[in-house]
């Protein structure tokens, strides 16, 4: 079954309802973003929700150790990095991490290559934002990074392409954000329910 990341939660309600419809996994972003959300709101809504729900924290360019200073006190699971982190050993992290590539071209093969990591969440490259572009990318560009980890698919998702998307692809996950509100930070439902049906129709039609 396809993995799916609900990213750019900013409240609890959201929260609940994203597990609810059946997503996998929720992002909170703790860097400057219209998305952005403080660590305090962040551990109330990681204490009141279900269990078996992966929490994910997605950063830019912070520090080592405030990445394990909030991944400590907020009880992520698994840290995405955006930016550059120069690392021989991601045993450096407490949590498992996911590395975020911005494509732009094929070149980005290259730089996956490069990473040590066997996660990438590959997202549109925007000279002005590090992700929540709602563009989409080359995913010819996608499948073959395939050859280097699993990758998780990203930029410009929505239910009316995730389709194509997921049949082109075959991602390992799928991260959507601003595909399903109806404003920044602010999801909208039937948007949020018709996006993980359309997932999950398409993983019953290919199993």
């Amino acid at each position: 079954m396809t993995r799916i990341k609900i990213c750019g939660i900013t409240n609890f309600d959201d929260a609940l309802k994203a597990v609810e419809l059946g997503a996998d996994a929720l992002g909170f972003i703790f860097a400057e973003s219209p998305r952005q959300i403080n660590p305090q709101k962040v551990k109330e809504i990681i204490t009141s929700l279900p269990p078996f729900v992966t929490k994910v924290g997605v950063f830019i360019k912070e520090s080592i150790s405030i990445v394990n200073i909030l991944t400590d006190a907020c009880r992520l699971d698994v840290v995405q990095l955006h930016g550059e982190y120069n690392l021989k050993n991601n045993g450096s992290f407490y949590a498992p991490i996911i590395r975020a590539i911005r494509v732009k071209d094929i070149s980005a093969i290259e730089e996956i290559q490069n990473l040590n990591s066997a996660y990438f969440l590959l997202d549109t490259y925007s000279k002005d934002k590090m992700g929540g572009t709602g563009e989409c990318f080359d995913w010819n560009i996608a499948r073959e990074a395939k050859r280097y980890g699993r990758v998780i698919l990203s930029g410009g998702l929505n239910h009316n392409n995730i389709g194509d998307a997921l049949e082109n692809v075959r991602p390992y996950a799928v991260d959507v954000c601003s595909g399903i509100e109806r404003a920044p930070g602010l999801k909208d439902y039937e948007k949020m329910k018709k996006f993980i049906d359309e997932v999950r129709r398409w993983d019953c039609q290919t199993n």
